[in-house]
C-alpha cells in the first residue's frame, strides 16, 4: 500500500495494487479505481484534509465508546 498526497490540490491517494487502471467510479468525495477485472487498485480521496480529518474523528468517537465499555 502506497500513500500520495497533493497539498495544492488536496487529493489523498491510496494505492493498492499496481494493476492497470481500467476504470473509476465517484462517490461523493472519493474516487474508486478499479482494475479490468473489478478489483480495486486506487482509492482517491478529495478534499483530503476534511475527509480524513472526518474519518480520524469516526475512529476517535469509536475507540472511546469501546474503551467506555471496558
Amino acid at each position: 500500500m502506497r500513500y500520495e498526497y497533493d497539498a495544492e490540490s488536496d487529493v489523498l491517494l491510496i494505492r493498492l495494487g499496481d494493476a492497470k487502471i481500467d476504470h473509476g467510479e465517484q462517490h461523493g468525495n472519493v474516487i474508486t479505481h478499479y482494475s479490468k477485472d473489478g478489483k480495486i487498485i486506487e482509492l482517491e480521496i478529495l478534499d483530503a484534509s476534511k475527509e480524513t480529518a472526518n474519518m480520524i474523528r469516526a475512529i476517535m468517537r469509536s475507540k472511546s465508546v469501546a474503551a467506555d465499555l471496558d
